[in-house]
């Protein structure tokens, strides 16, 4: 497939460049990007092997090929379905359907999949996904009467409905929660040789937020921890611990902490035009390569939905709305393998929250609309997930959140409807202000997510530990 080619190509670009240092590294370099190219995978991998012996003495190019081989068993990860088993799953998901059904989905790009090793294979969740992008196409009246029934999106108006009636017309944070969270992070046996120390960040709960305060730690699996320093882009706590033969290493924290939700009823504020000399101006609208970034794909679908719209307000609401008739919620490959994810979302119409954020980021700050990134997770009664969404600033309201990837409720009162087009319910887990920023203390290897952070991370001196070589879990207690 050509995009794979060209996505795989920008993953090895962005790795490689840079590092040739002798004929012979540039030799195995260049024969690696040939293979990456192709999805020979066991061949990169033999050829990375080579090249960190023949160069052992360059560091930077050792940690380079050790990443180029660590994107390369991370898509082997994500791209494990054979032909056999796809059909077997679509067929349970949807009933009989024919092959040249099958050769249809895969044109469109419905149904997701690469070339490695030289067999055609498919991403692990690209059955139910084929399932979510033919109700949104196909079937949305009954798609859309299936959401306004769903009991969880009824607790969530409910919520919102509530929310709408405290703040009234101020926007100050209403109907606070308090949530005790005990997350434990767990390596699986053998993942690290006996004797030796892992190292682990776990989420940390941003301190002193308008909409999250009065965090406070109950508990820790260790004695010694580090907390990051709340001005860090990535909350962390940092723990180490010593490996043993054939059990598993657990990290654990408990803390309690009290989320908000926040309304702003732009219609009675009066939105002021922007200081655009300003840094905080210039710094929110403008790139942050690779994942917020003007390609001429964002920008013409950018000026194809404002038109000549200035209003920051028009700009927004015309952009979600976009998003609303045109982007279908399904499941994501994980982000260290995209090396554009808002291109991704342009070519194949589809993500999850954090990749519809990052497109809409990038197209709301290319029309000149400050925007931030936001994420952590999103923590109701009825369901916890990582999530993502972001902030829009508005002169004269200031910081207003946004979430892109929740559906429009179900209400003839379009302030409650379009609540997430400018407010946030209170089942919130802030954890990041940002992406791409170092952790605290430093990570010596490739991290297992690069731009994001919500589920941790882990490594030892050996390399870093990929998600398959541990698990996470989260346990909630409400107080109110």
């Amino acid at each position: 497939m050509k995009t794979n080619n060209l996505i795989l190509s920008a993953v090895l670009l962005l790795v490689i460049t840079g590092c040739a240092t002798s004929p012979d590294c540039r030799v195995i370099m260049e024969n690696t990007k040939k293979e990456f190219d192709a999805g020979n995978f066991s061949r990169v991998k033999q050829l990375t092997d080579s090249l960190k012996t023949i160069c052992k003495d360059n560091e930077s190019l050792q940690f380079k090929a050790d990443s180029l081989a660590q994107i390369a068993e991370r898509i082997l990860i994500d791209f494990p379905v054979g032909e056999e088993q796809i059909y077997a799953q679509i067929e349970k998901l949807l009933g009989s359907f024919t092959p040249e059904e099958k050769s249809e989905w895969e044109r469109k790009g419905w149904l997701e999949w690469r070339l490695i090793d030289g067999k055609k294979m498919y991403f692990q969740r690209a059955s139910s996904n084929l399932i979510l992008i033919k109700k949104f196409y196909e079937q949305k009246e009954e798609r859309l009467r299936q959401i306004a029934e769903d009991p969880d999106m009824a607790l969530r108006l409910s919520h919102t409905e509530a929310v709408y009636k405290a703040a009234g017309n101020k926007s100050n944070p209403v109907v606070p929660v308090t949530m005790k969270i005990n997350y434990t992070i767990t390596v699986k046996p053998d993942a690290v040789p006996e004797g030796e120390i892992i190292r682990c960040w776990l989420p940390w709960p941003k301190n002193n937020l308008p909409r999250q305060q009065k965090t406070e730690l109950t508990g820790t699996s260790v004695q010694n921890y580090i907390i990051a320093p709340d001005t860090a882009i990535h909350s962390t706590i940092y723990m180490e611990e010593v490996a043993k033969k054939s059990v598993p290493t657990v990290f654990q924290i408990s803390f309690t902490y009290q989320s908000s939700a926040q309304n702003f009823n732009l219609p009675a504020i009066k939105i002021l035009p922007y200081e655009k000399s300003t840094a905080e101006y210039k710094k929110y609208t403008s790139e942050q390569p690779p994942q917020i970034c003007f390609t001429e794909n964002i920008k013409r679908l950018a000026d194809s939905i404002t038109g000549q719209d200035k209003d920051a307000e028009v700009i927004v609401r015309k952009i979600y709305y976009w998003f609303k008739e045109n982007i279908p919620w399904t499941g994501a490959l994980e982000y260290s393998i995209m090396p554009s994810i808002p291109e991704y979302v342009y070519e194949n119409r589809r993500g999850d929250c954090g990749m519809q954020t990052f497109l809409f980021i990038s197209m709301l700050r290319y029309k000149g609309v400050p925007v931030r990134w936001q994420s952590g997770w999103m923590v109701p009664p009825q369901g916890k997930n990582l999530h993502d969404w972001c902030e829009v600033f508005y002169e004269g309201a200031g910081w207003v959140p946004a979430d892109v990837s929740y559906d429009l409720q179900k209400s003839e009162v379009s302030s409650i409807r379009e609540f997430f087009l400018s407010g946030i319910d209170s089942y919130r887990l802030i954890i990041n202000e940002g992406i791409s920023g170092p952790l605290h203390p430093a990570k010596q290897f490739m991290r297992s997510e690069p731009y994001d952070f919500q589920r941790g991370e882990v490594e030892w001196r050996g390399g870093n530990l990929y998600f398959d070589k541990w698990n996470y879990n989260m346990n909630i207690e409400y107080s109110n």
